[in-house]
């Protein structure tokens, strides 16, 4: 009995399938199809994707939940190298890839370490995704480029599954998103903020630059030998942290305890964990605060030392408030400190202001007027015994009450940053200092903000920028922006028309392929390479032993 038409047709309809699917198998991108199934999956021999109609995932649930944890830990990875980039201040055409069981316990390696390790680092420095957000205003314009680029090769896996897939509701829910999403990019700039798009008449001066503990990336911090290379590399102003000795001596250190910065474990065993205004001058004399440089380089710049730096890096020892002090008074700069209150059973624990301000009036020759006060305990009885000390506040407030408390100066965590903040401040006559700002591009952003200055570790550096990265006039971005759209729509037409046209080229081959009069195997070349497909001019007729299997007595009657 003769098969029925609506048969003949479905039967056809399915052979069609079949040649189509064999062509894209070998003209898909074979080179870079087969180097990532051997990267990803260990699969170096040819690599062809079998049992699958266009439009179908080819592979196991397993592949699938590996080819998600692939993506997911990429997508978590690159926002912790982003996340870690920023933070140095402070120190779908591939379901079908084949994961090897190795790389599928790397990603789950990775994925857990971008988890923990993003955890870890919200909890210690929570303060620093304020960071990622700074580093957005800086950046906008050239990342709204990026991301309209990578939409732009996006376009060319989107096309591929719109015009292989037989599934409408698919392909108009993925054409349509991938739209809705490239015209919201396409006009991101519209609402974008970016303090450095800006014309260069309004930029400003550069902020003044002071040196964190000196200059701790050239010399150790808090020493004579580090507030020298502060000076020398074009430093306005000296920043360091005040102890009070347990004899009366104030002396420069920022830790609690002398573990980090001096030999105290070598000359002082037993008092290790000691605070460090438990020792007498005498027994402070008697350390080394330059060695543990050397040796644990924390910047990664000794290499840069000669012998004769390094031999007196070797030679530094503990310095007074009085020795910082006489240095910024020889050079006429500006000084800020934090002045640490004595722990209890401390001589000086309730004197600790009084003494300080007895080495700036009576033991240094510098200048009231050259020294920010910053320590906020006791402030009115300071006004009164010094009225030159420029009053200096670590915390913001309204203009009202910092005026009635005489600040003159605000010393503010950078992640404070904000133009209106700065220019209102500033209106008023107070003056801000934004700490530690060691990067030039969030160096970049103080300055295209107009921030008066800023606490550093990299004078050297920052010193030697002559305008903001990342600064452009508005002219400039616009030109930028409106190219970077219209190169873009272009390529995304040009490759949206070009799978269109090769689809009609394939079903065009498909649909007149040559047949034999009695033979079950026909011959087609694709632009790679040749392709065997079965096909039957009888639809009954006996089925074929193999895809690739070629009888001796039959022969081809025609090629393409």
């Amino acid at each position: 009995m003769a098969p029925s038409s609506t048969t003949l047709s479905k039967l056809k309809l399915g052979k069609l399938r079949v040649v189509r699917r064999r062509l894209l198998q070998r003209y898909e991108h074979q080179p870079f199809v087969s180097c990532l199934a051997g990267l990803y999956g260990c699969q170096w021999r040819r690599y062809q994707r079998t049992r699958a109609t266009p439009g179908d995932c080819c592979c196991s649930k397993v592949e699938c939940a590996s080819f998600l944890l692939l993506i997911v830990a990429f997508c978590l990875t690159l926002v912790f190298l982003y996340f870690w980039t920023e933070a140095q201040n402070d120190y779908n055409d591939f379901d079908w890839l084949y994961l090897h069981w190795v790389h599928k316990i790397g990603i789950l390696m990775s994925l857990a370490f971008s988890i923990v390790a993003t955890a870890v680092l919200s909890d210690l420095w929570r303060k620093q995704w304020t960071t990622l957000i700074l580093s957005f205003q800086v950046t906008a314009p050239y990342l709204h480029v990026g991301g309209v680029f990578l939409m732009t090769l996006l376009s060319w896996p989107i096309a591929l599954h719109f015009f292989h897939s037989d599934r409408k509701v698919g392909q108009v829910l993925v054409l349509g998103l991938y739209l809705v999403v490239l015209c919201a990019l396409y006009m991101v700039p519209l609402g974008m903020y970016s303090p450095c798009l800006k014309d260069k008449d309004t930029l400003g001066p550069a902020p003044a630059l002071i040196g964190h503990r000196g200059a701790p990336m050239l010399a150790p911090e808090n020493t004579v030998m580090s507030f020298e290379k502060a000076v020398e590399a074009g430093g306005d102003g000296l920043e360091t942290d005040v102890t009070i000795s347990y004899d009366g001596i104030p002396f420069l250190m920022h830790d609690r305890t002398l573990k980090r910065t001096t030999n105290v474990r070598e000359v002082f065993p037993n008092r290790t964990d000691t605070p460090a205004a438990m020792f007498t001058w005498a027994e402070l004399q008697t350390l080394n605060a330059g060695a543990w440089f050397l040796q644990s380089d924390p910047f990664g710049t000794v290499r840069s030392l000669g012998v004769r730096e390094r031999a007196q890096v070797q030679n530094q020892s503990v310095c007074t408030l009085r020795d910082f002090l006489e240095l910024a008074a020889q050079k006429g700069k500006q000084v800020i400190f934090d002045l640490y209150r004595p722990p209890w059973g401390h001589p000086y624990r309730d004197t600790w202001i009084t003494r300080t301000l007895e080495v700036i009036q009576n033991e240094s020759s510098i200048l009231s007027q050259q020294v920010l006060w910053l320590p906020p305990d006791l402030r009115s009885m300071v006004q009164e015994m010094d009225p030159d000390l420029q009053q200096t506040s670590g915390s913001q407030a309204p203009v009202q009450e910092l005026q009635q408390k005489h600040i003159v100066q605000l010393n503010l965590h950078y992640s404070a940053m904000s133009p209106d903040m700065i220019s209102n401040y500033a209106a008023a006559n107070i003056s801000t200092n934004l700490y530690v700002i060691s990067q030039p591009w969030l160096y970049s952003l103080a300055w295209c903000c107009r921030v008066p200055s800023v606490t550093t570790n990299s004078l050297q550096l920052l010193n030697n920028l002559k305008r903001p990265l990342f600064l452009m006039t508005p002219d400039e971005y616009n030109t930028m922006w409106v190219l970077t759209d219209v190169v873009s729509f272009i390529l995304i037409v040009l490759i949206l028309i070009f799978h269109w046209w090769r689809e009609r080229g394939l079903a065009f081959c498909s649909s007149n392929k040559p047949t034999l009069d009695q033979g079950t195997y026909s011959k087609f070349r694709t632009e790679m390479s040749d392709v065997w497909s079965v096909s039957s001019a009888n639809v009954l007729g006996e089925p074929a032993r193999g895809p690739l299997a070629v009888q001796p007595n039959l022969t081809t009657v025609s090629e393409q």
